[in-house]
Order: C-alpha cells, then structure tokens, then sequence
C-alpha cells in the first residue's frame, strides 16, 4: 500500500471521526488519532506520519526498537505511545523508546517507571489499562483495583496521569460495546471525584477501527485504529 493510498483511508477516517464528534456534540479538535502499528513496517509508518498522523502506538518494546534501528529517524517524527503490556523489568527500555505510556496496570510497574525516569530526568505521562470486562486473558487493572493504582501514581513524582485505556471484550456489533466505554468514562469521573491530582484526569484511550466511532460518542479522546489506516497487517 502506497502513501496515496494510506492518504485516502486516512481522509476517510477523518471524516468518520468528525461525523461522530458531531453527533455527540464534541469539539473535533478533543479527538486524537493515533496509528496503531503493531506489525507495519517502518516505511509505511513513515508514510502515515507524512500524511498527518502525529500519534503511533506500538504493544510491544523490542518491534518499537527494531522499526527505529531500521530507520532512526522515525523515533522523533511523531509521539509514540506503548499500548501494549509491559513487564516491568523493560521499564527503563520503555521509556527510552516510548514518550507516553499507556499500559500501566499495576503498583510495582508504577514504582518502576517513576524510578527510570528520574534515572532519565523525565516527567512520562501514563494512563492506567483498565479490564473493563474483568476477562482472564486481558491485562489491566480490575474496576475494583483503579483507585488503589491511582492512589499509587499521586505518590509518583515522575508520572503524570493523563487518564484511563481499555481494550473492551470482543463484540459482533459494535454496539454491543457501548456499555464498556460508557463504563470506562464512568470509572474516569468517579477517579476525578477523588481529587487524588490537583488537576481533572481527562483522558480515554478507547475505540479500535472497528468500534472507534462509538467510543467517540461515549468520550474517547484518543481512537487507537490500525487496520483502518493501513489495511491488513503485513511487514
């Protein structure tokens, strides 16, 4: 797939999203696109940043590492997020390959960023990963287990809780999903009602490029599509 035609899914997505905004009755400039990359080869990548998108996610540490060992300069073409697991003892790798991460889903992996970045000198925005479907093969903290975690990231001086992330079950229909973002941004206002932080946690990282439009209507500001922008997963 070629840039022209990257572009073109690109113009479609946008439209959709702006659709959506507008129908929820939201500022189309409180939505950020960000290209899902897992299995696209650097090249490629490269061609959605030069068609506009400022925001890559990658889910694992070693591929972010091996796509900038191919081509350097992608690591400073756009802000890269991990949206993926993270073990705890890749912590400092994370961070000097990744400006936001968006994995964070237990006390000890907090405790683990906080201290490489004050090894690295950085403030690193975080969001913790919720399993809204409480599913045993899904990462994150549970419902139940979100304020602990927040508790712990206040007590973080190096992390910045930008907001929550979750990777909802599977559903045919993407209606049938509706119910988990819903519950994530009512997971978000009952974290904000804490006033663990001195400022209002805004975000979710919710909605893939089968869901995205719904999860736009019930608040993400952050859309994580893949396949939407760059066709079937190939290198």
């Amino acid at each position: 797939m070629g840039q022209d035609q990257i572009q073109a899914r690109l113009e479609q997505v946008r439209e959709r999203i702006a659709l959506a905004a507008q129908r929820a009755g939201r500022n189309l400039e409180t939505v950020t696109l960000l290209g899902a990359a897992k299995q696209v080869g650097p090249e490629r990548i490269l061609m959605a940043i030069n068609c506009g998108v400022q925001h890559i996610g990658e889910n694992r540490v070693q591929e972010a590492e091996s796509k900038f060992d191919r081509l350097p300069l992608l690591r400073h073409s756009a802000t890269w997020h991990l949206i993926g697991h993270l073990q705890t003892n890749k912590a400092r790798r994370a961070l000097e390959s990744f400006d936001v991460i968006q994995s964070l889903d237990s006390i000890r992996l907090a405790q683990m960023l906080d201290r490489a970045a004050t090894d690295l000198n950085r403030r690193v925005p975080v969001f913790i990963e919720v399993n809204v479907g409480v599913e045993a093969t899904k990462f994150g903290v549970t419902p139940d287990g979100l304020m602990a975690l927040a508790e712990a990231i206040s007590q973080c001086g190096q992390l910045r809780l930008e907001g929550l992330m979750a990777v909802p079950p599977p559903c045919e229909d993407s209606e049938e999903v509706r119910p988990y973002f819903r519950k994530l941004r009512e997971l978000l206002e009952g974290l904000n009602r804490r006033q663990l932080f001195d400022y209002d946690v805004g975000g979710l990282s919710m909605g893939m490029s089968h869901d995205y439009e719904v999860a736009i209507e019930e608040g993400a500001t952050v859309v994580r599509l893949g396949t939407a922008i760059w066709g079937p997963r190939s290198r």
